[in-house]
C-alpha cells in the first residue's frame, strides 16, 4: 500500500468570526475582533489529523480554480500532505462561523457543489487501490463510494456530523460505513437510539456519538449491545474555539484502534485530541502529533481531578 489512509471529500474554507454569544445582538452592527479565513472543513481536519499522526496520508476532493483554492493547494504543500483533486465546477466551497466566548460555534455552510456532482470512479478507483484506509466525508458527490471501497477489500469509516437520525439522505453514509462517528448536538439524549439504529441497519462495527463536553457514547457491534457511555477529559489549555474538535477525536481514535488498540484506549485518545483542538483558535491551524498525544493520553490517565 502506498498510503495507510485515504481522505476523500471535506475540503473547503471556514470564515470566523468571533462574538460574546450566539444570538443577534441589537442594532445593525456591532465590532468584533480581527475576522479570518482558515484552510477548514470535515476531510481538511481528518487529512491533516492522520498526517500529523505520520500515517501516510492521500487527501482528494472537488476544489475551485480560485483564490480560496490556491490557498487550500498552499497549505497542503506546505505542510507537505498528499493531495489531488477536480476542479469544481461552482468553486470551493465555504462556511462563516460564529463563535462564542465559550468557544461553541454555529456554522453556516455553503457546500455550493452542484446536486448532481459525482466523483468519478476512474478517480478514486486507483486511490483506493493504493490505500490501507478511506474516510469517506459526507459530501454528497461521495455518496457510491462506499460499495465500491468494501468490493476492493478496504474498511471504511464517515462522520454523520450532526444528523438527525431521521434524514434519509444521510444513508448512504450512515449505513455504509466500518466505523461511524457523529455529534449529538442535534439528537441530545437519543443518540443511543440512533446508535443502535446505525449498527442495526448498516455495515458499522463501531458507532460514535461526540457530545462536547459530556463525554461520548459508543456502541459496538460485536459485545454487550449497550451503549457505553464515556466521560470527556478535563482540557489542558482554556476552551476558546470547538472547531476541529470532532476531527480530533476521530483521527486519534481511528489512528489507536487501527494500530491495534483497545475501543477504550480509542475513546481516552480521541477525547484527549478533541480536547487539545478546543484550545486553539482556528480550524485545524495546530494538529497533535504522535509524541504529542501519547504524552497527553498518559498525563489524562494520571490526572486524580475528575473529568
Amino acid at each position: 500500500m502506498d498510503h495507510d489512509i485515504l481522505v476523500i471529500g471535506g475540503s473547503g474554507i471556514d470564515t470566523i468570526v468571533r462574538v460574546d454569544e450566539l444570538k443577534v445582538p441589537d442594532g445593525d452592527s456591532v465590532g468584533v475582533p480581527p475576522i479570518r479565513d482558515y484552510v477548514a472543513h470535515t476531510g481538511n481536519g481528518v487529512a491533516l489529523g492522520f498526517h500529523a499522526l505520520g500515517l501516510r496520508t492521500m487527501f482528494i476532493d472537488y476544489l475551485g480554480d480560485d483564490r480560496l483554492g490556491r490557498q487550500i493547494l498552499d497549505r497542503y504543500a506546505s505542510a507537505g500532505l498528499a493531495f489531488d483533486h477536480l476542479t469544481a465546477p461552482a468553486g470551493t466551497p465555504r462556511s462563516v462561523n460564529l463563535v462564542d466566548r465559550e468557544g461553541r460555534r454555529f456554522s453556516f455552510y455553503d457546500g455550493r457543489h452542484p446536486e448532481d456532482l459525482l466523483m468519478p470512479v476512474d478517480f478514486y478507483g486507483p486511490h483506493l487501490d493504493r490505500a490501507g484506509h478511506v474516510h469517506v466525508s459526507r459530501s454528497h458527490f461521495t455518496r457510491e463510494i462506499f460499495g465500491e471501497a468494501v468490493r476492493r477489500g478496504r474498511t471504511v469509516s464517515t462522520d454523520l456530523h450532526a444528523w438527525d437520525g431521521k434524514d434519509t439522505s444521510a444513508h448512504p453514509w450512515a449505513y455504509g460505513a466500518d466505523f461511524v462517528f457523529m455529534s449529538a448536538a442535534t439528537v441530545k439524549d437519543h443518540a443511543p437510539d440512533v446508535l443502535r439504529q446505525i449498527v442495526a441497519r448498516g455495515r458499522a462495527r463501531i458507532a460514535v456519538a461526540t457530545d462536547g463536553a459530556e463525554g461520548c457514547h459508543v456502541l459496538e457491534r460485536e459485545g454487550t449491545g449497550e451503549v457505553r457511555h464515556f466521560p470527556a477529559v478535563r482540557p489542558e489549555s482554556p476552551v476558546v474555539d470547538s472547531n476541529g474538535a470532532g476531527d480530533g477525536f476521530l483521527t486519534a481514535f481511528l489512528y489507536t484502534l487501527l494500530g491495534g488498540g483497545t475501543v477504550e484506549q480509542g475513546v481516552r485518545a480521541g477525547s484527549v485530541s478533541g480536547a487539545f483542538a478546543c484550545g486553539h483558535h482556528g480550524t485545524h491551524e495546530v494538529q497533535l502529533g504522535r509524541a504529542g498525544l501519547e504524552k497527553a493520553v498518559l498525563r489524562a490517565e494520571n490526572d486524580p481531578r475528575p473529568a
